[in-house]
């Protein structure tokens, strides 16, 4: 692979890691019981306009264009994703009004979206009720379907996944910690002259958090709640990387033991 020095064309780099929208299941108690997928909720209505609002406030706010979209392969995922990808873009604009920060938007209309297994659910009780896991414990995934749900020409399906297959039921809390933290870490290392958003879980916000809040008790992430961290590409011939940090975040909040009763808000999401 090519140094950080000759690929990075931005000083910086940036990295998203985002929570999917509001899951069906949350809003009607019957569709568990009447699913063939149980464990595989799909949105609701309101995730659906959720992601897209939030789509539209990361492409008009962030300052900077998103290059790649790594998501799981969950189906609550792949929509917002998908709705997250729509909004970014959407180019309908006249090129001989556009203004330096409408050419910016423009590049996210060039976004690619992979399929990435490192960044699914939490395989195991603490968030996945028993009685909707599949029986022989395999959570199938048609990765060309899902695939397909995206604007066309986003997809780049040819991208090697940090994890080659899902994590077995039943991984541990430490297991889960160090999942997630490996496969950004993995994605951002292998990308370093991109800007990426990662579409994930409850679980993924909360890891990306834990690192920079380590007093933190418990973690509060709304639907859509993401996190945006920032390292300075250093384009030194022995480590081209600086650790990454915590710029803002969004629907995001958390308790820690100095002072238990009330939240500590990182910031509150506009959508």
């Amino acid at each position: 692979m090519e140094s950080a020095k000759s690929l990075n064309t931005y000083s910086h780099q940036n990295v998203i890691v985002m929570r999917h929208g509001d899951r069906l299941d949350r809003f009607e108690s019957l569709w568990t019981s009447k699913a063939e997928r149980p464990w595989d909720t799909p949105l609701a209505q309101d995730g659906m306009d959720r992601a897209f609002r939030t789509g539209q406030r990361i492409r008009s706010q962030i300052g900077f264009p998103i290059h790649r979209v790594f998501v799981s392969p969950f189906l609550r995922c792949i929509q917002t994703a998908s709705e997250v990808v729509a909004a970014l873009s959407a180019v309908d604009l006249d090129p001989k009004a556009m203004s330096s920060k409408d050419v910016l938007c423009m590049d996210n209309a060039k976004l690619k979206v992979s399929i990435e297994f490192g960044l699914c659910e939490v395989l195991n009780t603490s968030c996945m009720e028993i009685e909707v896991v599949p029986e022989d414990g395999k959570f199938d995934f048609k990765i060309s379907d899902l695939e397909a749900m995206f604007p066309k020409g986003t997809v780049e399906s040819n991208v090697d996944m940090v994890y080659k297959e899902l994590p077995q039921w039943g991984e541990s809390s430490q297991g889960f910690k160090d999942r997630y933290f490996d496969t950004v870490k993995a994605l951002a290392d292998k990308y370093p002259s991109e800007n990426l958003l990662i579409v994930t879980h409850w679980g993924g916000v909360s890891v990306a958090l834990y690192n920079y809040f380590k007093d933190a008790t418990k973690y509060m992430v709304d639907y859509c709640g993401s996190v945006e961290m920032r390292r300075q590409i250093l384009n030194s011939d022995d480590d081209g990387f600086a650790k990454f940090e915590v710029v803002t975040s969004h629907g995001v909040s958390y308790k820690d033991n100095n002072c238990p009763i009330h939240d500590h808000v990182v910031s509150q999401s506009p959508v």
